[in-house]
């Protein structure tokens, strides 16, 4: 298995994987094809795959906001699940934050993500059922 950046020209790899893995996708929005190549281009921002026999089964954004390395959008396909994929992807992030001095991880779950939320709680992330989550659209 190979951890490495996503190259601009694996975006439809990319959406398949969270497709298949249940994520939600703006393709209108957020999650177009010409936003994800600008975040891509981001600094504080890196897109991690992992690639095994020249195929893309497992996908994570990593982001930073100089104080406060995100995890964001961790999926595995299916079919590759348990094998040490997303650990690996999860290490990738987490080392990605620590060489940009950044010693705060977190990640955001949607509440009906059991899956996730024990894969983080087993990976010593503290839930916070304490804070609310705001967002405010400037384009629905």
């Amino acid at each position: 298995m190979i951890i490495r950046d996503l190259k601009p020209s694996e975006y439809n790899s990319l959406i398949d994987i969270w497709n298949r893995s249940s994520l939600p996708f703006k393709p209108n929005g957020r999650d177009a094809e010409h936003n994800i190549i600008k975040q891509i281009q981001t600094e504080n921002i890196c897109f991690f795959v992992a690639e095994i026999n020249d195929k893309l089964v497992g996908a994570v954004i990593a982001s930073h906001n100089g104080r406060k390395g995100w995890v964001n959008r961790l999926a595995v396909l299916p079919e590759f699940r348990e094998k040490g994929i997303a650990a690996a992807l999860l290490k990738r992030s987490e080392n990605y934050f620590l060489s940009n001095n950044i010693n705060i991880f977190a990640c955001l779950i949607e509440d009906w993500n059991d899956v996730s939320m024990e894969y983080f709680s087993n990976n010593n992330y503290i839930p916070h059922k304490d804070i609310i989550y705001y967002t405010k659209k400037l384009r629905p």
